[in-house]
């Protein structure tokens, strides 16, 4: 029986990628040029813009003339744009940024009289499953995935969501090859065979790929093509929501949980340890926003805020499409997203001193944001010397006060040292404002030339060796023959363990006490403070180093007493559970045939995870190291990917290219990098407390 092929035309579109935006977006007039013609002129029925709007609004900037025809082609339910402002990655996006992402795509997208929407994630390294939640939030009630997916049929119930699995994925240019028609029917027909075996009477083919423009003949090739393939497939020109009108079966198979099987598509595991600079900026940003945010609720500003605050959130979900946070691009793109965060944090943070200013909280109070009453070690700054307060740095500067009030001007006589010092507060309960005071001296801190505890964990070196609660740590650098969206591990490397050299005191406070250990590599030296505050149930470790070398993973190792076999990790701000074979290690492995991706024990996680062990809950919350591998009985954070390459095709771990070859020095990581996380032991309550305590929401 003859099925039923449903077309839909699109380009999925990188704002930037392996080209700079202002060339892509060059290349977007034309492509989109090209595509509105087309439309108006009714040689094409319509046209899918890859499931966001952000493309559209890089084009009407230039093209503003173009505005009244494209609210025309999509009332006309021609042109389907949102609902995402950007193609985001889903698992370097925190809720409340994905949520954002929705707010503001779907705002922008019903604006312009689109009513029908789409979760569209056809190219993202897999799938959250936290996602379809959101998803529905928004009224969305039907996805489209590909990535991630085992060997599922075209349709399935993904959390209850009526879901279309893409087979052969989105990438599909036949249409605009040089060769004959026959050549192009024969393609077809093996790429509508492999679909069909997992599709009913109804197929879905995509046709385009990444920023491809639309063939002036397609409805001729069309044409041509189903004469050839007439006696088993009839392909139509329509969109996504013709195929959910009329396909069934999604209620025969059913999958709950996230999407990250690597059998039958890449999902590039590697992206989340590549360019660890960016994924601090972005847990910096993320944070720094949300805390502005709290801020402006509590002063009742959000009218006076909302333009700003929608502007700084669109830069911040630029940077987070899967190609930029994933650390994937060329250097120059890498370049502009840093940019872009710099000016996010200084949005956020002005608009922190600005309503200080207008709320008269001076440098000796503290208000708590968060929605819990917090007690505990307060980090505040002064541009007076205090005496009592255990001051841990200073700098120069210009008291902010001084700096916002816009009926003065700092002069050269303002410039000032301005120190940093740790308060203890009680009980100071949500929204309450409150005087920083001295306190009583005492401590439960305790701190040696090697070792360093309080009454609810200790730090300890013995033998050159770390332990924390008498587990013990280390710091592994292996050989990394891979690229930009893969590590490419070595044949049975066992990495080389840095040795410790040296070790001094660095602080000796009744707040906060902390060693400073140097740890010598075959090259470089890696310096670690390990800090503890008075009452703290866990330590905080800052690495800073010198990077000099090239083409390696630096890790740091935690070995526990039984093999992990179950971690949970924060994903959009809940924890979930990730089953592991303990046993496997990709470096014993690597695939030796074409087109495959070694199946790997690495997998991404947010501000952290926690190890569901009975004997030792080992937790961890990071800065933005939003990657963790598990061999055994050891868990594997890295601090530092250094390669120099897009895609490399000699990847052990990839056997195919996943984008071009281009070099990217900058990728190496050369210079300083630094890296910071905080350890504990506990259940998923300590993990709450912790994150919130490293990611305060007290001012």
């Amino acid at each position: 029986m003859r099925k039923q092929v449903i077309a839909y035309l699109h380009t999925h579109w990188d704002r930037e990628w392996y080209r700079e935006y202002e060339v892509f977006r060059m290349r977007l007039l034309r492509v989109f040029d090209n595509v509105l013609n087309m439309l108006d002129t009714n040689k094409i029925p319509c046209f899918y813009f890859d499931g966001q709007v952000s493309a559209l609004e890089d084009y009407l900037e230039i093209r503003p003339e173009k505005e009244p025809l494209v609210r025309t082609l999509i009332r006309q339910k021609r042109l389907f744009i949102g609902p995402f402002y950007c193609l985001v990655d889903e698992f370097l996006t925190d809720k409340t940024c994905f949520t954002k992402n929705l707010e503001l795509g779907m705002k922008k997208a019903i604006d312009f009289g689109c009513t029908d929407f789409i979760g569209y994630l056809p190219d993202t390294f897999g799938h959250s499953e936290n996602v379809v939640d959101i998803l529905r939030d928004f009224g969305i009630n039907k996805a489209i995935v590909w990535r991630g997916v085992a060997d599922f049929p075209s349709e399935f119930k993904w959390c209850g969501m009526d879901t279309h699995n893409l087979i052969r994925g989105y990438f599909n240019d036949v249409f605009s090859l040089k060769c004959s028609v026959e050549e192009k029917a024969e393609i077809l027909k093996k790429t509508l065979e492999a679909i069909s075996e997992k599709s009913g009477q109804y197929i879905l083919l995509p046709i385009g790929a990444d920023h491809l423009g639309v063939p002036d003949d397609i409805q001729d090739q069309i044409i041509a093509v189903n004469e050839i393939l007439k006696d088993d497939y009839n392909i139509k020109l329509g969109s996504p929501f013709d195929y959910f009108k009329y396909a069934h079966g999604f209620d025969d198979f059913e999958y709950n949980g996230e999407l990250r099987d690597n059998s039958k598509t890449f999902v590039l595991q590697g992206c989340y340890s590549s360019r660890l600079d960016l994924k601090r900026y972005n847990v910096e940003c993320s944070h720094n926003l949300e805390l502005a945010y709290r801020f402006v609720k509590y002063a009742k500003a959000e009218k006076k805020y909302e333009k700003l605050f929608d502007y700084a959130y669109k830069m911040l979900i630029q940077n987070q499409a899967h190609d930029g946070i994933c650390g994937c691009s060329i250097d120059d793109v890498h370049a502009e997203n840093i940019i872009r965060y710099k000016k996010i944090l200084q949005i956020a943070k002005t608009v922190i001193d600005e309503l200080k200013f207008e709320n008269k909280i001076e440098e000796n109070m503290v208000l708590n944001l968060s929605d819990k009453p917090y007690s505990g070690i307060i980090e505040f700054e002064s541009s007076k010397p205090l005496n009592g307060f255990q001051k841990i740095s200073s700098r120069y500067g210009f008291n902010k006060n001084l700096l916002t009030d816009t009926q003065r001007i700092p002069v050269t006589e303002d410039y000032t040292e301005i120190g940093t010092y740790l308060a203890e507060v009680w009980d100071l309960q949500p929204n309450e404002v409150s005087f920083i005071d001295v306190d009583l001296e005492d401590s439960d801190l305790e701190i040696t030339g090697s070792s360093l505890s309080n009454s609810k964990i200790k730090f300890s070196i013995e033998l050159g060796q770390m332990f924390i609660n008498g587990l013990p740590v280390s710091l592994v650098d292996f050989a990394d023959l891979g690229d930009s969206y893969n590590n490419g591990p070595k044949e049975d490397d066992n990495g080389t363990v840095l040795k410790l050299y040296r070790t001094k005191i660095l602080m000796n406070g009744k707040k906060r006490a902390a060693l400073k250990i140097d740890f010598e590599g075959q090259w470089d030296i890696v310096s670690l403070v390990v800090s503890l505050d008075k009452g703290a149930n866990y330590l905080n470790f800052e690495f800073d180093w010198i990077n000099t070398q090239k083409n390696h993973l630096l890790e740091v190792k935690f070995e526990l007493p039984d093999s992990i076999k179950e971690v949970f990790s924060e994903d959009m701000n809940t924890l979930i559970k990730r089953v592991y074979d303990p046993n496997y290690d990709i470096r014993k492995n690597l695939p030796k045939t074409r087109g495959l991706e070694a199946k790997t024990n690495s997998a991404p996680m947010q501000r952290g995870l926690l190890i569901d062990e009975t004997k030792n809950n080992l937790g961890i919350v990071t800065k933005g190291l939003t990657q963790y591998e598990v061999i055994d009985n050891c868990l594997y954070l890295p601090i530092l990917r250094a390669i120099g390459v897009i895609s490399n095709p000699n990847n052990p771990a990839r056997t195919t290219p996943a984008g071009p070859p281009l070099e990217t020095p900058d990728l190496q990581m050369q210079g300083e990098n630094r890296a910071e996380f905080a350890v504990f032991f506990g259940n998923k309550n300590a993990f709450e407390d912790v994150i919130n305590r490293i990611y305060k929401f007290i001012l």
